[in-house]
């Protein structure tokens, strides 16, 4: 397969070295650069160091913040040579896209050439700003260190995914703390969200992590919050099949190529809880696709083994790792046209992919999904498949492997990251679907390699299998935080519900917090173009209606808008593919009124077929109620959502009366 650099396609550009002040600066000078709309004012200091500042609507919302990248040892003073702007408006469009199918990419960007063999490049955009460090050495170069010291006016409230140690899933509760509460021995991954009580929002994450370790931040006890790298690996233990931990570590970053350019630090701003769900600036700041052919990546839904622990029941063989169970689910998938069954792990003798388990027939197994027109995605733990990298990935291919659910790596180190651009590459020379687990956030490798749909590192539903912690509230809060990085294989589903006071905790036969529409809600906020269907086919075939429908939710979308969204506590959302709109609401553990306004529709009349809370949804979290109704753009639907609760919608246009 081909593999190429896809140009970009600018449909204009205006300003092109348009320089701000004089061709030759001296040290000293601000730099300033606005974003399209005026709104968004950055600040460049350059003296003895370089500095930044964030101002929205003429109010400092990120202080002189010093930033630096030191490289082979030195760190010199910064000197300006040359500096330009220009203002770029591009239609980006995604291979595969999680909210819309067109994004107008407008920013203002500031180029800044100083002595010393590197750059700094700025972009401020409606929504945000990003920059990123770029050298243009001969040689390989040695990254010493990198500052970034990020300073706030004040102590605001932030939600903080506070970590134990570079060796982590990155599967954390977003703790609300004050700035500056936090210790300097606390530190957490990314992203992270500064929340001020104005209601001002700034999320800090990065895009385009490419032969460069994660960035991770830590307090300071004070208004601050400095960057922390890990060092490149030095010695590595490795403890089973799955856990290969750094014991010993390089006294760099990273060894690597002299003329690059580094990952981009992106600050996202929103003057509310409901533009962070819209915003796509970590998918824009990526490379662009290097894919040629991407005809055959296809998103879809996936009837997945693990959750459930293969506990079907009602059938007339004995349920487990066998061929005869996994043909059930190839059943059900083609029964309800769900595109993709997955077989987790259980499947091959783990540290060898090619030692299968005696009791699947792979060979057959393949044969029938293919009479069923349904397709297979293989769980792998990464360290052995990067042992038997060549000889798996062919024989997964020579099967008819439509993808790999790749999990474990627990780490973002250089070496690690490089082995997620290595598997996402050698996987689309075979046409092969990616979904990272065990993984670090996303950084916008789904748009260089669009043949990686999803990934996890979250705290998704999985969680209800040994803990208590994945509540409403939780559930209310992620898509505000770690899906605005990008989307999350957050394993929806469950059939059997509870509210907290009868919740329990049982790995074989798992159960979820919140209600029964709360769980199908997900399907429409919840952003994965590779969404699972978590629990087991005997369970869905008894809950037929719910089933159907949630089976029938889009994927992927041509249009979102977010009508009403506030942190923690509920979200309304309305996403459109082709002429169909999807509306779906969720609540915490408080009970909800919302209203949803139809006015976002096109003229003419529609059919509205919903799921809501039932009744007795705050005693029987499974208790729900359907309906259908005639609508128009003119009507107002009353959501009423129980504690935990949610509301589902597909909204249909008549073919009589409607204009498009």
């Amino acid at each position: 397969m081909k593999v190429f650099q896809q140009p970009k396609k600018l449909i204009y550009i205006i300003g092109i070295l348009l320089y701000l002040i004089s061709p030759a600066p001296a040290n000293g000078k601000i730099l300033e650069l606005r974003s399209p709309d005026k709104k968004v004012k950055l600040q460049l200091f350059v003296d003895s160091q370089i500095q930044l500042s964030i101002l929205l609507n003429g109010q400092v919302i990120l202080d002189k913040s010093p930033i630096s990248l030191e490289i082979n040892g030195i760190l010199k003073s910064p000197k300006i040579k040359d500096y330009f702007s220009q203002s770029i408006q591009e239609q980006v469009v995604p291979v595969v896209p999680t909210k819309n199918a067109e994004i107008q990419n407008h920013y203002n960007e500031l180029s800044v050439e100083f002595q010393g063999n590197y750059s700094l490049k700025l972009r401020v955009y409606n929504n945000g700003v990003a920059y990123r460090f770029q050298t243009s050495f001969k040689k390989e170069i040695v990254i010493t260190g990198e500052k970034a010291e990020y300073n706030f006016p004040e102590s605001h409230p932030v939600y903080f995914p506070e970590e134990e140690s570079f060796f982590s899933h990155n599967e954390r509760a977003y703790l609300l703390r004050n700035l500056a509460e936090i210790p300097e021995e606390s530190f957490c991954s990314l992203p992270m969200l500064i929340a001020p009580e104005d209601g001002t929002r700034i999320l800090i994450t990065e895009s385009d992590i490419q032969d460069y370790p994660g960035m991770w931040l830590k307090g300071t006890s004070s208004n601050s919050l400095h960057a922390i790298l890990p060092h490149a690996s030095a010695e590595e233990t490795q403890e089973n099949d799955r856990a290969v931990k750094v014991t010993k570590r390089e006294s760099f970053l990273a060894k690597t190529k002299g003329t690059r350019d580094f990952p981009w630090r992106v600050f996202i701003i929103g003057e509310d809880d409901k533009s962070l769900l819209e915003n796509e600036l970590v998918y824009c700041l990526a490379s662009a696709n290097k894919i040629e052919n991407t005809s055959w990546i296809k998103p879809g839904k996936v009837a997945w083994d693990w959750w459930n622990n293969l506990n079907v029941y009602g059938v007339d063989f004995i349920s487990g790792l066998n061929t005869d169970t996994y043909k059930y689910y190839i059943d059900f998938a083609s029964e309800y046209g769900i595109e993709y069954i997955v077989l987790d792990e259980g499947w091959y003798e783990l540290g060898d992919l090619l030692d299968i388990n005696p009791d699947i027939d792979m060979e057959e197994l393949f044969a029938y999904a293919k009479t069923k027109n349904v397709e297979i995605i293989l769980w792998v733990i990464w360290k052995t498949l990067d042992d038997q990298l060549e000889e798996a990935l062919n024989q997964f291919a020579e099967w008819g492997a439509a993808g790999i659910k790749v999990d474990f790596m627990q780490r973002d180190d250089q070496w690690m990251v490089n082995y997620y651009w290595k598997i996402s590459r050698e996987a689309a020379k075979r046409e092969l679907l990616v979904d990272f687990h065990g993984a670090y956030k996303p950084s916008g490798l789904r748009r260089t390699y669009p043949n990686v749909l999803t990934r996890e590192g979250l705290r998704g539903l999985e969680w209800n299998k040994w803990s208590d912690v994945i509540t409403p509230t939780h559930n209310l809060t992620i898509p505000f935080i770690r899906m605005v990085a990008g989307p999350m294989d957050y394993t929806p589903g469950a059939m059997v519900n509870a509210h907290k006071e009868n919740f329990t905790i049982r790995f074989s036969r798992p159960m979820s917090q919140g209600t029964r529409v709360h769980q199908m809600a997900m399907y429409v906020v919840y952003e994965s173009p590779l969404q699972m269907l978590a629990d087991n086919p005997s369970n869905y075939l008894k809950e037929e209606e719910c089933t159907r429908f949630i089976a029938g939710v889009p994927v992927t979308w041509d249009e979102t808008i977010v009508l009403e969204a506030k942190i923690g506590e509920y979200i309304l959302i309305a996403r459109r593919k082709k002429d169909d709109w999807f509306v779906a609401a969720m609540n915490n553990e408080i009970e909800t009124e919302l209203k949803l306004d139809l006015s976002f529709l096109k003229n003419g009349k529609y059919s509205v077929e919903q799921f809501q809370d039932g009744v007795n949804a705050n005693k029987y979290a499974s208790d729900y109620s359907k309906s259908k109704e005639t609508v128009t753009n003119n009507s107002i639907i009353n959501i009423k959502l129980a504690g935990g609760g949610g509301w589902i919608a597909k909204i249909k246009p008549v073919d009589e009366g409607f204009y498009p």
